[in-house]
């Protein structure tokens, strides 16, 4: 069985309830264990009861050296500093022999399990970010992206883990900094300063807006499949990370700002739509005095009849869409 953790608080409940719900049809053998950054995310967790889940409060989780520096950080820099907080905790409460972080905005379109295999005897997992070459970031944000690691409970994976824990505690900010970025760029040498650390190689794990814009995506027998448009390479979808995905006013939504072909926005993104909507009628059964996801405002279109015209009549504003645009032959 694999084990995974991940974290959000009660604004993010329903990505992280749409990942759960699509790891249970994907995935043949899984825990889940979940922390909740704050108290109605986890009384809302404890009542909805989720399949091969454990929900861990902040108040079992938060220990003497993260309640120092809390106050130092905004919510999210104290997200980011409790990651490999996260998996050190599940590794050595629930003596796991492996745990794999996955960021809450993910949705699976087949079993992880194909990529934890291929770590074989390696310790550590990471994924690079594959940027298309507009949107390279590299410099500023990390080759590595922070959505999807496995440690093992051995000697190299603990060594490693625990180097980064500690320095997110020293240091872990929302700007870059003496070639530092949030918990992310630490990850830049570990292929050189540490042994056992894996690459992953599978096209599938990481698909993300950043980097969609090089492969042609078709459903085959009702299967995500990828091909790589520079070696013409064919993958089966791992899963999608649905970054900067933000709910909009007007039954709206901000896909990042990125260019994605309308065939593919209309692919990927409806499938994540339709996962939000089910995952906020369950919670509304569950707590329907509370809302759980942002609602944007959309930048001046209240200031302007011709862009109110055009969001509600075109169905998009920019990098701004109304999301039956995007259901449309979803």
């Amino acid at each position: 069985m694999n084990s995974f953790c991940t974290l959000f608080n009660s604004v993010y409940l329903s990505r992280g309830l749409a990942m759960h719900t699509s790891m249970a049809c994907n995935c043949s053998d899984f825990h889940l264990y979940i922390f909740a950054f704050d108290d109605l995310c986890y009384e809302t967790l404890i009542k909805l009861n989720l399949q091969s889940v454990t929900v861990i409060s902040l108040k079992e989780f938060e220990n003497e050296r993260l309640l120092k520096i809390k106050d130092s950080r905004t919510p999210g820099e104290y997200c980011w500093t409790s990651t490999p907080s996260t998996i050190l905790y599940c590794i050595e409460t629930y003596q796991l022999a492996n745990c794999t972080y996955i960021d809450s905005d993910l949705l699976f379109f087949a079993d992880p399990a194909v990529l934890i295999d291929e770590m074989c005897e390696n310790s550590v997992m990471i994924s690079d970010h594959r940027y298309t070459p507009e949107y390279d970031n590299t410099a500023v944000y990390g080759r590595y992206c922070v959505q999807f690691m496995t440690f093992k409970n051995d000697s190299n994976g603990l060594k490693v883990l625990n180097w980064w824990n500690d320095a997110c505690l020293e240091w872990c900010f929302n700007r870059a900094e003496d070639n530092k970025f949030g918990d992310q760029k630490y990850l830049d040498d570990w292929t050189t300063r540490f042994e056992g650390i894996h690459e992953l190689k599978h096209l599938g794990g990481g698909v993300a807006p950043w980097n969609i814009q090089q492969y042609d995506v078709a459903l085959i027998n009702g299967k995500f499949t990828g091909t790589e448009k520079a070696t013409g390479q064919q993958f089966r979808f791992i899963f999608y990370h649905y970054h900067h995905y933000k709910y909009c006013e007007s039954n709206g939504c901000l896909l990042g700002y990125y260019n994605i072909e309308l065939q593919v926005m209309r692919l990927i993104y409806s499938h994540y739509i339709k996962a939000l909507e089910q995952a906020d009628n369950q919670l509304k059964n569950i707590e329907p005095n509370h809302v759980f996801h942002e609602e944007l405002e959309i930048p001046r279109l209240k200031k302007s009849i011709r862009r109110m015209f055009i969001f509600h009549f075109k169905k998009k504003f920019r990098y701004y869409y109304k999301r039956s645009y995007i259901l449309q032959n979803g």
